[in-house]
């Protein structure tokens, strides 16, 4: 049981738990990285103007055909 839970969704992906475990960190530190970037745009909205869409896309692209 407590095996088939921390398993099923990475053995979907054809990575181990650990593999997930980083992928699934450095997505969270991108995802930061995205969020900070867009706080700073909201008061000035000259700076990273396109940092926060250029990290989503990219996260995007390395996730939306994993496990397919």
């Amino acid at each position: 049981m407590i095996q088939r839970l921390f398993m099923t969704h990475p053995n979907s992906v054809d990575e181990t738990y650990g593999e997930h475990a980083r992928f699934a960190f450095g997505f969270s530190l991108r995802l930061f990285a995205a969020a900070g970037a867009a706080l700073v745009h909201a008061v000035l909205p000259f700076a990273f103007e396109k940092t926060a869409s250029r990290i989503v896309a990219d996260l995007y692209q390395r996730t939306h055909k994993r496990g397919t």
